[in-house]
């Protein structure tokens, strides 16, 4: 019986591959003779096709859960500066560095300079990848048997894959970049530095380049003395002072729990403004001048102590890999040559991009 199962197999699989149908219909019989003689040895064989096809339709859901998930990244979205890249070794952000020197007044038949002008570069940032592996054991696959219990299974696992993917995430948009070996997003801590005069972001030195130093304000040191709810519009005003250009302004500041406090209790009951769609993606907000502040600590915040960020997202990209935004990596199936236990990888490929870091702020103490 046994070499009969197997005989009719190989037949099964060579006919399928002349023809779909015909594959089809064999199949059928088949798979109706197999049952009748107790030859059906495997009570649900493709659970690798149900992984991978429940990964890849939540593949979506799961990016979408990630913008949500930081505030920063849900004002981006809102900006459409989510631009998805399709290769290279680095990711190029192009910006202007400098003013065309050949601009000038001038009268009657005066000669007009014509010199070249060199007022465009890229900043280049390498591509991180991040990865959640989603595995199941062979035994939770006979447990498990039935397509659906193999779906409720793995809708638990992925929903904890999401969460930390999000997080992960989340957490490196306010890295340094050092995190890992230095695998990690280049985060905010790294791009709107509190010591913008040194280091090398994007490629750009900037200790030469003073185009590429963010703005910063120490309240101890500018302000003479640590932040509270008494001084603390004060030293947000300083702040803001610096990072205004014509109609480019901060519109997003992202504070920790004690700036937040701090912030809160400077307010008088009528001057606390919301912004509704702030307040719709989950985030509580308020306004400082034109510019939503938003409290993006709480349990598990990721915001280093006495911090806030006056961002202005017009010169801020989140760049994913349009093949890689978290998506499951080919082959779908993946085994151990020492486990019974297969696994499906979620992962991600991109980083954190800036045109102009002379437009950002950070307020420290």
């Amino acid at each position: 019986m046994k070499r009969l199962s197997l005989i009719l197999s190989a037949v099964f699989a060579s006919l399928c591959s002349f023809s779909v149908f015909a594959g089809d219909v064999i199949h059928h019989y088949l798979t109706g003779y197999m049952i009748k003689n107790g030859l059906m040895l495997s009570a649900f064989p493709n659970v690798s096709d149900i992984i991978a096809t429940t990964i890849q339709n939540r593949s979506g859901v799961i990016s979408d859960n990630v913008t949500k998930n930081n505030a920063l990244l849900s004002r981006l979205k809102q900006r459409g500066n989510i631009k998805k890249f399709s290769g290279g070794n680095v990711i190029l952000e192009e910006l202007s560095f400098a003013e065309n020197a050949n601009a000038g007044w001038y009268s009657g038949y005066e000669a007009l300079p014509v010199a070249a002008q060199d007022v465009i570069s890229a900043a280049q940032y390498d591509i991180k990848q991040c990865a959640v592996p989603v595995t199941i054991s062979g035994l939770e696959q006979l447990q498990n048997a039935g397509k659906e219990q193999i779906i409720d299974l793995l809708e638990s696992r992925i929903a904890v894959a999401e969460s930390t993917m999000a997080n992960l995430i989340a957490a490196g948009i306010y890295s340094d970049g050092t995190g890992s070996g230095g695998k990690e997003i280049t985060g905010l801590k790294a791009q709107v530095a509190t010591s913008p005069a040194t280091g090398t972001v994007g490629g750009i030195d900037r200790a030469t380049w003073t185009f590429w130093r963010n703005q910063t304000f120490d309240a101890t040191t500018d302000g003479g003395a640590a932040t509270t709810a008494a001084n603390i519009q004060q030293y947000f005003n300083t702040l803001w002072a610096k990072l205004v250009r014509g109609q480019d302004r901060p519109d997003l500041i992202v504070v920790d729990n004690a700036y937040w406090g701090f912030y809160m209790a400077s307010l008088q009951a009528i001057q606390r403004f919301t912004s509704s769609n702030d307040a719709n993606l989950g985030f509580a907000s308020v306004k400082f001048m034109d510019a939503d502040v938003i409290l993006d600590g709480g349990v598990g915040g990721f915001m280093t102590t006495k911090e806030a960020y006056f961002l202005n997202s017009k010169f801020i990209k989140y760049r994913p890999h349009s093949q890689r935004d978290m998506v499951p990596l080919a082959p779908g199936k993946r085994y151990s040559v020492n486990q019974d236990a297969e696994v499906q990888i979620l992962a991600w490929a991109g980083n954190l991009t800036s045109s102009g870091l002379q437009y950002q702020g950070k307020m420290v103490e």
